[in-house]
């Protein structure tokens, strides 16, 4: 008896490691676009952009081409262009994010209670959200043009602008690019911020307010220490995106007038796309790509922090 229940059941136990075998490979199969994907847009031309930043390689002398090692990155450092690059990007990520973190969080408090005025205005505000950077950049450039941008016209008929306009003029371009950046992208900074407002416990509010707290030290006091994960969130995206700047300043200035507009992303297209320098491109490029993954990397550890201290752990 004992025997022929073990020869039943070995049947049961192989068509079961069998299955397993058959499902471990079909999600495999189910995998492999998605990592060829990957491979092919990803990591092939990172680590092709690596290996040009490596070599003295410009298009237009291809006969020339020879390793020079870390030179490109050294000369970077050297480069007046390069440094005056940085600061404007870290002018602008700095500048826009700041005051998109500060509007966005009021405007989530102005929307924080469910009704259906709020989920209009929030359906309103998220409009320029929608729109591309690149037409962002040609909508604004259109209005603030001198000479016939319907804003920028009469800013410079009151003598409230330049004379050849706000991108025209050295000392309030990058400011006019920042307005931009923040018009675009304030909206979604709110609707990050106000999902985790909504998703705050209100019994820890009502006993707040019931003990006498008033609005200021609920904010100060609980909205904001329990608001972090979400704060840092909103940063994070912001300032990965804002720092790769690119679409709405080559459509409005162009990195100009001179280079007083000039971002490394926008850099590292010039030194490719008009002067055929493709090594000096990729080092810019590896470059914007370390400043990203350092800043990244350091808002992930802030969000993991402020996530523990949040739940008490």
């Amino acid at each position: 008896m004992t025997l022929s229940l073990t020869s039943a059941l070995k049947p049961s136990a192989a068509l079961s490691v069998s299955y397993l075998e058959r499902r471990r490979l079909f999600f495999t199969l189910m995998t492999l676009p998605a990592i060829i994907y990957v491979l092919v847009i990803g990591v092939w031309p990172l680590a092709q952009g690596i290996w040009f930043s490596l070599y003295e390689y410009n298009l237009l002398k291809p006969g020339r081409t020879h390793f020079v090692g870390l030179s490109n990155y050294v000369d970077l450092l050297f480069d007046a262009v390069t440094r005056g690059a940085f600061v404007n990007t870290v002018i602008f990520t700095v500048g826009a994010v700041t005051v998109e973190l500060l509007l966005g969080f009021a405007i989530a408090l102005a929307l924080w209670r469910d009704d259906r005025f709020n989920r209009i205005c929030l359906a309103l505000i998220l409009i320029p959200v929608t729109i591309t950077p690149l037409v962002v950049g040609l909508i604004f450039r259109a209005l603030l043009l001198a000479d016939y941008g319907l804003i920028g016209y009469y800013l410079a008929e009151f003598g409230i602008s330049d004379p050849r306009g706000l991108f025209a003029n050295p000392s309030s371009a990058l400011a006019t690019l920042i307005f931009v950046d923040i018009w675009e992208w304030t909206p979604l900074v709110a609707l990050i911020l106000l999902a985790g407002l909504k998703a705050l416990p209100g019994d820890i509010l009502e006993a707040s307010e019931v003990d006498g707290a008033t609005a200021l030290q609920r904010l100060r006091i609980i909205i904001i220490p329990l608001m972090l994960p979400s704060i840092l969130l909103a940063l994070t995206l912001r300032t990965i995106d804002a720092f790769r700047v690119f679409d709405s300043v080559y459509v409005t200035t162009g990195g100009g007038p001179g280079n007083a507009t000039n971002t490394l992303m926008l850099h590292a297209v010039k030194q490719g796309l008009e002067f055929f320098n493709i090594g000096r491109a990729s080092a810019i490029s590896n470059l914007t790509l370390i400043c990203i993954a350092v800043i990244a990397a350091g808002f992930i550890l802030l969000i993991r922090k402020a996530d523990r201290k949040a739940n008490g752990r």
